[in-house]
């Protein structure tokens, strides 16, 4: 089974990059590792959303959609708990 591509809205980007670096490494290790993965254990569905899905890093959350006809991971928000679904 091929990888599927991981792509970052702009805003995620921000997101990520705006966090302390050991934090944002974790973070990213855990979007590179939905290349192989899209659903790992303790993914997800957001209650209310047609094609959301969100994964736990310590307090943050990793918001995404995935595409299997295109195979490709769209990570949409990486957020802190208390502000990851509004």
């Amino acid at each position: 089974m091929a990888d599927y591509e991981v792509t970052f809205a702009r805003s995620a980007r921000r997101e990520l990059e705006g966090l302390v670096p050991p934090l944002a490494n974790r973070i990213l290790s855990r979007i590179e590792a939905l290349a192989r993965e899209p659903w790992p254990p303790g993914a997800r569905k957001v209650q209310g959303k047609q094609n959301l899905w969100r994964i736990r890093v310590g307090d943050y959350r990793i918001i995404y959609s995935v595409y299997d006809d295109q195979r490709v991971v769209d990570v949409v928000k990486v957020r802190h708990r208390r502000e990851a679904y509004r």
